[in-house]
């Protein structure tokens, strides 16, 4: 049975009891990106790792510019393909509520992401395999465990909007469930995570998952497992698009690969052999011939994935989609974003100043998971005895968000893992010389 954007549209808010009056000027899809660009989180993106950890170039991308220029790729996909499907919309629904959402969910969609990048991640996945036989974690159970063990971004990024953010542990950003819909990558727990590890929800957020689908109407797939929001495919568009160009920038920014090397690759992604424009023949510096070729590439690959929705809008609609819209339109695309993704896997991810500053990653978070879930650990089993002065102190820096004694002991790691993961690539540098005593 096909899903209907009568639903998938609701204006229903997660957190609130009832829906709160319209504001003047602004539609319930814009409070979502308003709560989103306020909130504290959406701001320490500015200082957390997209691809190069702690760059002093300030021409390299972060988190927060890295999610700002893909909710502006969403936001003209979403409104492109809300242009296409009017007449299926519900009448109150414009084309701009589509693109929004969209635009919302990009902003939000890198939110969760630990410092250092995804070798933060990877760090803090490795620490807890390591861990998984310690007297820490034999009081979980496999499940959780593996919740630990299978660190996601976006699994922390959904936790974040409906738990962390503004009301805490009280729907969070009380976004729609629209935007929250569209947020959802991969509208599983970790049980289905696969190889890749991939999944939006913990434990912790499985009912708010199952809420969501039942909500929305989504097509179930099976036990805390969904099919993705239509608008989802449009959110994972707009990020590959960046990934596929921003990557390539920023490695000819710190002078990893040259400006011809990325030259063919361009011009595929804009769709044609040969490019027209003076600057690309002139002295111009290697940032403005990108400049040149980006806008066209990104327009080319925009068109492409808008043509490859509505080919495709019947199964996505149905939940059986499971291809990727860059892949499935515009065979130069396709073909342009593959060569990209192999350029950055050969050349840009092994550069050795980059792979030291994600060996010193894993070090600094080992240090700060080591101090935060052993004061974690002691403070839930401490039976009414003092807390170690060093503990207590660790607890004492994670403020509200700090777990009380009686609280069991996988959401009180899960608190630690909100502190952690919340902090900048600065801030977790700074606190584990202080806790490991490296000044």
């Amino acid at each position: 049975m096909a899903m209907q954007w009568h639903r998938l549209l609701t204006t229903r808010r997660y957190g609130h009891a009832e829906l709160p009056a319209e504001e003047a000027g602004r539609s319930h899809f814009h409070k979502d990106q308003d709560r989103i660009i306020f909130s504290s989180a959406f701001r320490r993106l500015g200082r957390k790792t997209q691809v190069h950890p702690m760059s002093l170039n300030d021409h390299i991308h972060t988190r927060l510019t890295h999610s700002i220029e893909v909710g502006s790729l969403g936001r003209s996909l979403g409104i492109r393909v809300g242009e296409a499907i009017q007449e299926q919309l519900p009448d109150w629904a414009s084309a701009y509520d589509i693109g929004m959402i969209v635009q919302s969910a990009c902003l939000a969609h890198d939110i969760g992401n630990p410092p250092f990048g995804h070798a933060g991640e990877y760090a803090i996945r490795d620490w807890f395999k390591r861990h998984q036989d310690s007297v820490q974690l034999s009081r979980l159970t496999s499940a959780e465990r593996l919740d630990l063990m299978t660190f996601e971004g976006n699994a922390q990024g959904f936790r974040v909007v409906t738990r962390i953010e503004n009301h805490l542990f009280d729907g969070g950003l009380r976004l729609t469930y629209p935007t929250l819909g569209a947020l959802l990558k991969y509208p599983w727990s970790s049980a289905d995570a696969g190889g890749r590890g991939k999944f939006s929800a913990y434990l912790t957020e499985v009912e708010i998952l199952d809420h969501l689908g039942t909500e929305l109407g989504l097509v179930a797939k099976g036990k805390h497992r969904w099919c993705r929001h239509p608008l989802a495919y449009l959110m994972e568009a707009a990020d590959d698009i960046c990934y596929a160009i921003v990557d390539l920038e920023d490695a000819v920014e710190l002078s990893i690969l040259h400006f011809e090397e990325i030259r063919p690759i361009l011009m595929q992604l804009c769709g044609v052999d040969s490019f027209d424009d003076e600057i690309l023949t002139s002295q111009a510096s290697a940032r403005r011939k990108i400049s040149a070729l980006r806008g066209r590439a990104m327009e080319h690959m925009v068109n492409s994935s808008v043509s490859a929705y509505l080919a495709n809008q019947e199964a996505i609609m149905c939940g059986e989609y499971q291809g990727e819209l860059l892949l499935d339109g515009d065979p130069d695309v396709a073909s342009g974003i593959r060569q990209a993704k192999q350029l950055a896997r050969d050349q840009v991810f092994p550069d050795t100043r980059k792979t030291e500053l994600e060996v010193g990653a894993y070090t600094i978070l080992g240090i700060l998971l080591e101090a935060f879930c052993h004061a974690v650990y002691e403070n839930h089993t401490r039976e009414g005895q003092e807390l170690s002065y060093r503990s207590e102190r660790i607890i004492s820096l994670m403020g509200i968000h700090a777990p009380t004694p009686d609280l069991p002991l996988y959401p009180s790691y899960m608190r630690a893992l909100d502190f952690i993961s919340g902090m900048t690539d600065n801030y977790a540098t700074y606190l584990a010389r202080q806790i490991g005593g490296l000044n």
